[in-house]
């Protein structure tokens, strides 16, 4: 594992920035989805193939919920990878935004809850990482506080006070299964980190860059 020098402050993940090739296009296609609170828009044209190694996964509070955004989705132009249904842990599908970024919306229910809406409980950022351990110890190191942890499959931080996306860490091939893609990737993985510290790249290539900005994410 490689080392790291300590930064001047702790690491907390403050936005999430997708690169896309067309930041209006998205705008129209985030705003229709409900999700455009959570996320930034940067034009970019980097080459990139297959499976980017992370998606953006929605939890809510029951398939209602789930159906609505999932149609919202569909609707506004997404692909369906996985169409919603039951799963052992609950109720989830997966759907591909026309930018190329991978999002899953689950619910831990199974039956429905109430009337549906446009309500997110928790939006969490799922990396996909050749060592669960390693990455999690770099980021531990930098100062990013671990909530959970499960021995080298699954790693989640404390959420920082800038940022309403939570990070966790996924085996990459582990999560390109879960979504229903192959694994084999090529090019950038069209995502940005902004953090309150010095920009770095992880073990896996996905870029971190100082980002003291705490205003509302547009393009």
């Amino acid at each position: 594992m490689a080392t790291t020098t300590s930064s001047a402050a702790p690491l907390s993940l403050a936005s999430v920035t997708l690169e896309v090739a067309d930041p209006e296009a998205a705008l129209r296609f985030y705003s229709a989805f409900g999700v455009d609170a959570y996320v930034r828009l940067r034009a970019s044209e980097a080459p990139s193939t297959g499976f980017r190694g992370f998606t953006l996964a929605l939890t809510v509070a029951g398939p209602a919920t789930v159906d609505t955004f999932f149609r919202a989705a569909v609707d506004a132009g997404a692909t369906v990878l996985k169409p919603a249904a039951k799963s052992f842990w609950g109720y989830s599908g997966v759907v591909q935004a026309p930018d190329g970024a991978i999002w899953k919306i689950a619910t831990s229910g199974k039956k429905g809850s109430g009337p549906a809406a446009l309500e997110v409980d928790d939006v969490v950022l799922l990396m996909g990482v050749e060592s669960v351990k390693a990455t999690r110890q770099l980021y531990a190191d930098r100062g990013l506080p671990v909530a959970k942890s499960f021995g080298g499959k699954y790693a989640e931080f404390a959420p920082g006070p800038l940022s309403p996306v939570k990070l966790a860490l996924y085996k990459r091939r582990a999560l390109a299964k879960d979504l229903g893609v192959p694994v084999d990737g090529t090019g950038s993985h069209r995502i940005v980190l902004g953090s309150t510290t010095d920009a770095f790249t992880d073990l896996d290539g996905f870029s971190w860059e100082a980002d003291t900005s705490a205003s509302s994410p547009r393009p």
